[in-house]
């Protein structure tokens, strides 16, 4: 197969059948049987969705032919649809992490568009399934695609695309399509009413392109897709212009020019006005108001300033005066700085061949390349001010020779950006591209130089691929030992692109893939190997399975073991040292840097991603090339003071912390210690006296509580404690804290107590009638009742029947005590004081409990219950809720939905399918390189990118760190370095101060005479070191490998 077999490949496996095809055959395009599909049936109101493909093609399966064009032809077009303007119900566990992003408008608006994408090879297929999983309406063959989101109707256009058919749709995508037509189309949708959203995008080889056409006028509401930036103000100068100064609490992140709104302000009430107010002088912890406050009131004390952000208008130009004057060009890489322009014309040039000669260029032919070359001379000498100085013939003979080749990790990377777009065009959510955007990764071809029949085809699936890069790196990646940590979303994306390139198919190759996680619902809108019918399976092996679909020669292996220290036995030395390289798929830290660890020990490549949102970035680690992933490290978070948290919340996320807390400590670590001590009293008591602080005689109090005062028989004995609660925290400990320090309470300077951050809190008064007083005793009664084991009546989700239980409950009055120690200090770290008497109350303590527990039943115990943030039916969510609004109701603070609430203490991470295809698609690019192996450092790239802005800024990877600076950085200072019995640098000699910039390698050969035999790549040097205060620290021999 040729080129398009790669998009065929990945239209068959989108959806899984339960038979395996044969390695060369074409995709089977039969509608699988209702017993293999088990959908979830929706309801929804939606238009059909198309997509496009030409109609010399079979769906999903296409040849690379030589009179191939990208003529418009009858085209096999994708439609999505949604159509219907009525407000959808969204399916919160299921969209979860795209709801962070995007927020409820955005998916409703999504949910509402009609899409079409047109040209259903590589390109157009990562297109749809990305636009498919966020829930636009999209693409090709049903059978191919439906089952990653049955919320969108797919159909397939198989009639000659008109003008007039274009009307349907709010946004229009051209995979395949030559010039000409491009413009008659777009003329046809910028002139539209309203303007239809226009992009044309294409991959040839390593190039790709992308025009953006959203209408002359065109509004972004939200420009970048952060939350409004915040300030607590300090004070405020009744003058013109007004200083407002805030807390340093945090730094601002104001702009000069922003927008800024004021509430809550004491004094200066003229500013609560709500009005948008523009700033100047923005500065870490103040500004200059743009307005004249002299006759104000003078101000008093507290507000917030809150940045108003603002919609912007964007006038784009239709393509046919867009290509002869560009204008600027979005860059990607700022050391091809010249590059867009030349891009922007052999695009043009390719245009231009494939009308003339009725194909596109072959691949090693140098007649075809220079008559590109030729033509985009001429087009050159014709453009005017736009004329390029120099052509770059050496490029574009690449871009010929690879024009005819659709790459996975290009069509990957572009189908991300591309369907962003897609995604602002429908919504208005994010900035869109404006207008082209080039991009190429020529650094990714061999470094050696290629016989022309290198690339030719030969028969497999795989010539497009070999097109470019000849069959000798094809047959390095097909060989290669492969170990991809993690089958999430990056997982997922990444073995669809290995499986594609042929990484790991040949007879030498192996790919090993773990995750030790299951399938969640919330997976299954961005981890798109996965459907309905595999939660509950292992990741792992349901992904190497959808893999192997795909790609019937892979030979891929799936394990179910956590990476790290406890599973060295699997994966031991020999596993590590087999590997040619280890591309990681985590999301957390902590495994990134063992994995990272393990990889610079072994000296193995290790290729870096990550994604937050509409953000990406990828790293690369080269064996003495470049610094490894743990050679630099992001500042640990900020973390609110526990004083703050507990006593003096200033933000909702102070609430929510505390919430969390409190939750695991009631149904969770609580009901555990009740067990520990029960199951082995003996031993549980002689810990907590051997400890004897004041943590252990706390503990002991909540377990005593349990088990005695606040133990539950009855769910109405729950309800009481749920009642019971709700009085404690929201309105006694408030009356405690307000009448230890009252409102005109001063600090030890004299300062008033209460001031910024800090808010004056009010207790609440409960109601039955307040449907979140009473959501919160529903909630905390039914999870208390689990914790006990007890049965939970119907009649508790009735709101009149629970209030009439509620109404039962006697609560006790409240009466402040004078002795309560309120911890106010910001660096305690417990809120527990010791005190001389602990041992004595933990005796005491023990003593209560040894006489409860033979009061209990045999074998009692409790059921502890562990947080799940994505069951929208346990009410852990609900309770977590309501703790944090209740909360921040004490405080004034603005309360949030139960959606917001999850994102929060749910420490949820914001994911897309688009940047996660965009970060998968380049480390993919860098991949080539590493399996190739002769290019240097300049060759590589590290990736930020942000396709929100959109931003795209990539970076040679930095060098490794010398030793002296590694040791610095591991918190050492090394004094001494010797070899033997050679002291190769000491910091007291003066002379020594030469070798610093001396290679360790060359200083073991000269000066220690060591000859360092040919099959040698590694010695040993030992280091005197000392720590930051000046003690010395021993530390085993260091091992310096070298090139």
């Amino acid at each position: 197969m040729g080129v398009r077999s790669l998009s065929g490949s990945l239209l068959y496996f989108m959806l899984p059948k339960k038979r395996p095809v044969e390695a060369e055959e074409a995709p089977d395009t039969s509608i699988p049987d209702s017993s293999s599909l088990k959908k979830k049936q929706v309801d929804c109101d939606l238009e059909p969705t198309v997509i496009c493909n030409k109609n010399n093609c079979v769906t999903g399966s296409c040849s690379n032919t030589d009179n191939e064009t990208n003529n418009h032809c009858k085209e096999e077009d994708l439609i999505m649809a949604p159509g219907d303007s009525n407000p959808m119900e969204i399916d919160e566990d299921l969209h979860s992490r795209q709801l962070a992003v995007y927020g409820r408008e955005t998916m409703r608006r999504l949910f509402g568009s009609n899409v079409l994408v047109s040209g259903m090879h590589g390109l157009g297929a990562e297109i749809a399934k990305n636009l498919i999983l966020a829930g636009v309406k999209a693409l090709a063959s049903v059978q191919k695609l439906q089952d990653l989101n049955n919320a969108v109707s797919i159909y397939t256009l198989t009639t000659e695309l008109t003008t007039e058919q274009l009307s349907k749709f709010q946004a229009v995508v051209f995979t395949d399509l030559n010039l000409d037509k491009a413009i008659e189309f777009n003329d046809y949708c910028h002139n539209h009413k309203p303007p239809i959203s226009f992009i044309k995008a294409e991959v040839r080889g390593l190039f790709g392109s992308v025009f953006c056409d959203f209408g002359p006028e065109f509004t972004v509401f939200d420009v970048d897709g952060e939350d409004p930036h915040t300030g607590i103000i300090a004070s405020i100068s009744n003058d013109n212009p007004a200083l407002v100064s805030c807390v340093d609490d945090e730094r601002l992140e104001f702009q000069d020019g922003d927008l800024v709104v004021f509430s809550e302000v004491k004094g200066m009430t003229e500013l609560n006005d709500g009005k948008p107010r523009k700033i100047k002088n923005a500065r870490p912890y103040s500004f200059t108001l743009e307005e004249d406050t002299t006759n104000f009131s003078t101000y008093e004390k507290g507000g917030i300033v809150t940045q108003a952000k603002q919609s912007k208008v964007l006038n784009f130009k239709p393509l046919r005066e867009a290509i002869k004057y560009p204008g600027e060009f979005l860059l990607s890489d700022f050391s091809k700085f010249d590059r867009p322009p030349l891009l922007h014309l052999a695009f043009q040039a390719l245009d231009k061949f494939v009308s003339e000669i009725g194909r596109f260029p072959v691949a090693g032919s140098e007649e075809d390349a220079q008559k590109l070359i030729s033509q985009a001379s001429q087009i050159n000498e014709n453009s005017g001010d736009a004329r390029v100085e120099d052509i770059n013939p050496k490029l574009l003979r690449h871009f010929a020779f690879g024009a005819r080749a659709v790459l996975n990790p290009m069509a990957a990377m572009f189908g991300g950006l591309v369907g962003q777009e897609v995604v602002k065009a429908c919504s208005g959510k994010f900035h869109p591209l404006y207008q082209f955007f080039y991009f190429d990764s020529v650094e990714s071809l061999p470094t050696a130089n290629l016989d022309p029949s290198d690339f030719k085809p030969v028969n497999s699936r795989y010539d497009a691929q070999i097109s470019v890069f000849g069959s000798k790196l094809q047959k390095k990646l097909e060989d290669a030992e492969l170990f991809v940590v993690g089958s999430g979303a990056l997982g997922c994306e990444f073995l669809k692109n290995l499986a594609l390139m042929g990484v790991s198919c040949g007879k030498q190759g192996k790919l090993t893939i773990t995750d030790d996680d299951v399938i969640e619902k919330s997976n299954l809108s961005r981890q798109f190997l996965f459907r309905d019918w595999n939660i509950g399976q292992a990741k792992s092996t349901v992904a190497a399975s959808a893999a192997a679909l795909i790609n019937p020669h892979l030979r891929i292996e799936a394990l179910q073991n956590r990476v790290g220290s406890q599973t060295e036995n699997v994966f031991d030395d020999t596993f590590w040292e087999n590997l040619t390289a280890v591309v990681n798929a985590l999301d957390n830290v902590n495994a990134r840097l063992y994995v990272d660890q393990r990889c610079l020990y072994f000296q193995k490549p290790l290729l870096e991603s990550g994604t937050l949102g509409a953000k990406c970035n990828t790293q690369m680690v080269i064996p003495h090339l470049t610094e490894n992933y743990g050679a630099s490290r992001d500042p640990p978070e900020k973390q609110a003071p526990m004083c703050t948290v507990h006593s003096f919340p200033h933000n909702i996320d102070h609430c929510l912390t505390w919430a969390r807390s409190e939750f695991e400590g009631l149904v969770e670590k609580t009901p555990a210690e009740v067990n520990a001590y029960l199951s082995n009293p003996v031993e549980y008591i002689n810990a907590m006296n051997k400890a004897g602080d004041a943590q252990s005689r706390d503990t002991l109090e909540h377990v005593l509580e349990c088990l005695e005062k606040e133990k539950c028989d009855t769910f109405q004995d729950c309800i009481t404690w749920a009642r019971l609660r709700f009085e404690d925290y929201f309105a006694d400990r408030v009356k405690q804290l307000i009448f230890t320090f009252p409102e005109e309470a001063s600090t030890s300077t004299g300062a008033p107590f209460w001031s910024a951050p800090k808010r004056f809190p009010h207790p609440l008064q409960f109601s039955v009638v307040d449907p979140s007083h009473l959501n919160f005793v529903v909630a905390a009664s039914i999870l208390r009742a689990e914790t006990f084991g007890i049965s939970i009546p119907e009649w508790v989700k009735h709101p009149k029947t629970m209030a009439e239980a509620v109404g039962k409950v006697t609560v006790p009055e409240f009466q402040p005590r004078e002795d309560v120690k309120i911890e106010t200090d910001e660096k305690a770290t417990t809120l527990s004081s010791a005190s001389v008497d602990d041992a004595a109350v933990i005796n005491e303590l023990i003593r209560k409990l040894e006489q409860c527990r033979k009061k209990l039943p045999p074998g009692f115990r409790m059921m502890p219950i562990q947080f799940e943030k994505d069951d929208d039916t346990n009410y852990h969510m609900d309770m977590i809720a309501g703790l944090a609004n209740m909360r921040a109701r004490n405080y004034s603070i603005p309360e949030v939905d139960k959606l917001k609430a999850k994102f929060i203490a749910g420490r949820i991470i914001p994911a897309i399918a688009t940047s996660t295809a965009m970060a998968t698609g380049l480390v993919c690019l860098e991949l080539y390189k590493v399996l190739d192996g002769g290019h240097k450092v300049e060759d590589y790239r590290n990736t930020f990118a942000n396709l929100a802005l959109p931003l795209f800024s990539m970076a040679e990877p930095v060098p490794p760190k010398e030793l002296l600076q590694w040791l610095k950085y591991k918190g050492l200072d090394a004094y001494s370095i010797s070899h033997g019995s050679c002291l190769l640098y000491n910091s007291m000699f003066p002379r020594h101060r030469d070798r610093m910039d001396r290679k360790v390698v060359d200083l073991v050969r000269e000066v220690a005479k060591v000859e360092l035999p040919a099959y040698r790549h590694h010695f040993d040097v030992v280091v005197a070191c000392e720590d930051d205060e000046g003690n010395d620290v021993d530390i085993p021999p260091v091992s310096i490998y070298f090139s």
